[in-house]
């Protein structure tokens, strides 16, 4: 292996680094797309993690735009869930 390594020709290092870097390029296109996608850049996702229990904590303004994003996401949800059911069935009936 180091003999076939010591033949290559002077500067074949940097095709391995430009490969590299093209490879990252495209592997972090593809995880943009999949966040933008799947609503990962959401802000008000912050929201989800508060309750009824958090109401003196928070501003008036603050804690019904909590509840807001909360049932927001409770629809997107049933939705989604109503998505994935109506797949199922679709494949349960091309295969029977």
């Amino acid at each position: 292996m180091n003999e076939t390594i010591q033949a290559l020709p002077d500067g074949w290092t940097i095709y391995i680094w430009l490969i590299t870097g093209v490879l990252i390029i495209v592997a972090v296109i593809f995880a943009i797309r999949w966040a933008a996608k799947n609503d990962q850049f959401d802000e008000d996702i912050k929201y989800l993690v508060f309750d009824e229990n958090d109401r003196e904590k928070m501003d008036p303004e603050e804690f019904e735009k909590a509840r807001k994003v909360l049932k927001e996401q409770i629809k997107k949800r049933e939705m989604k869930l109503k998505e994935l059911e109506e797949q199922k069935k679709q494949k349960k009936h091309k295969v029977v």
